[in-house]
């Protein structure tokens, strides 16, 4: 922590001599689930609690009274610091609220209480182990491969910066004000994704029912198979088995987790040998097919066309081909018309099953299609291309915005931790940070209220 100069009034100490007479640092009670008690009164504070200088209130168990009694639990009080002893992140801290009922934590979970005349207050203290700094700390000195953690006993060693009292107020005044203004800002970014989802799907809406080209020619209405030949997999005795797949291979063999809306997803691929694929039946696409999801995530829509990198490719069971009967329909506006909020209802309204939902064949074939003329076909596609394409550009922006802001918090701590807050602040009370006010008299008073605190060992009778 010296790598910086610190400021006029601040020293350096350890946690575990800040905190005061009445303070404790502690790891978390050893509880196991044979312990708890989904009727007991005290709460068990858990990993799942603590957030990344928030308290979550997640976690959901319980023990009784009388195994916190005969396990010797510390009980939480309000205001204590939580650090997370494994990720994620590492070394994330918190303040504990209180939850309106006796709680305890677990042993992943350092305790930090400051006391009542500790060296720094526990709000600055909670700052200080969430800045960039101290964070790198924890994250050199972990341990563990698959799973890092930080012991306790190294926590309480890790030296912080302790400014004088009446600058820590100041500090944590200043930080308290402005990451609340870094998380209004977040809120309201993290807001417009959910906008922008409802925009484009107000535009499939205004597309399919004619709204964006009002002006040109009347719709006609077509049942699905009307418009399209519904061809589905090979679902006979010869249908590829799990251990026939291949890494590599002839023929690329689809599966409902390729298909995403508007397009192929290829990041897992399997493949059946040429062998396999002449002695089935049904099932092959060829270019210009459409490919829908009929099972599991239901609806899902792609274009087979020229830029998939396959040349044979089938269908698995869960999946249904669409192919065009008129040559100058529009693949791009039937994407469109599937992945709007009609054919959604349609979907939501007529499948069938809870575990594994499904969309048959039978009752798709049977979907009434709004269907306008080629030529607007075309012209819609453009315009939803257009709309989409600024809200992409809006959500790129807002990403950017966001990443922006999350560094900030980071930032300010860091500034925080090397006293750039309030750096005209000390200008103008030197009085409060020098002599008796300054951070080294202060450690030094907690150290003899430490030492006159202990108890005298007790001297053994002689015999």
């Amino acid at each position: 922590m010296s790598e910086y100069q610190l400021p006029q009034g601040w020293t350096l100490s350890a946690i575990q001599n800040i905190t005061s007479a009445d303070g404790l640092v502690s790891d978390g009670d050893w509880v196991e689930s044979k312990d708890q008690d989904p009727n007991g009164s005290i709460r068990l504070i858990q990993l799942a609690d603590i957030g990344d200088g928030d308290f979550r209130n997640k976690s959901n168990r319980f023990m009784s009274e009388d195994k916190a009694s005969l396990l010797n639990c510390t009980f939480l009080e309000e205001g204590d610091v939580l650090v997370a002893r494994m990720p994620d992140p590492l070394g994330r801290a918190c303040l504990f609220p209180g939850v309106g009922q006796p709680a305890v934590t677990v042993v992943d979970v350092c305790l930090i209480r400051v006391g009542s005349r500790s060296a720094l207050t526990n709000h600055l203290l909670k700052y200080w182990i969430n800045s960039p700094s101290f964070r790198g700390l924890i994250s050199e000195n972990a341990s563990g491969t698959t799973r890092k953690r930080i012991t306790r006993k190294k926590l309480e060693k890790f030296e912080v910066p302790v400014p004088p009292l009446a600058e820590q107020k100041v500090i944590a005044d200043k930080l308290d004000t402005l990451l609340a203004q870094v998380e209004n800002t977040k809120a309201r970014l993290e807001r417009i994704p959910q906008i922008l989802k409802r925009f484009r799907q107000s535009v499939l809406a205004a597309a399919v029912s004619g709204r964006l080209t009002e002006e040109l020619k009347p719709w006609e209405s077509k049942k699905l198979d009307e418009c399209f030949e519904c061809i589905d997999g090979d679902r006979g005795p010869n249908y590829p088995k799990k251990h026939e797949y291949l890494d590599s291979g002839y023929c690329l063999f689809l599966s409902t987790k390729n298909v995403r809306p508007f397009g192929f997803d290829f990041t897992d691929q399997v493949f059946i040998s040429k062998e396999k694929d002449e002695i089935l039946r049904k099932g092959r696409l060829t270019r210009g097919d459409l490919v829908i999801t009929t099972r599991g995530t239901l609806g899902h829509v792609a274009s087979f066309d020229e830029s998939v990198p396959f040349g044979v490719v089938r269908i698995n069971s869960g999946m249904l081909i669409l192919r065009k009967k008129q040559p100058d329909y529009s693949n791009d506006y039937f994407k469109i018309l599937i992945a709007s909020p009609l054919f959604r209802k349609f979907i939501n309204d007529q499948s069938t099953g809870s575990a594994q939902p499904q969309l048959p064949a039978k009752i798709l074939k049977g979907f009434i299609l709004p269907i306008p003329s080629p030529e607007e076909q075309t012209e819609i596609v453009r315009r939803v291309d257009q709309l989409f394409a600024h809200a992409d550009r809006i959500e790129q922006q807002v990403n950017n915005a966001l990443a922006r802001v999350n560094s900030l918090t980071q930032s300010i701590l860091a500034k925080a931790f090397r006293g750039e807050l309030t750096e005209q602040w000390r200008k103008d009370n030197p009085e409060l940070i020098s002599g008796e006010n300054s951070a080294e008299a202060l450690l030094e008073r907690i150290k003899a209220e430490r030492a006159a605190a202990e108890k005298p060992k007790r001297r053994k009778n002689k015999a």
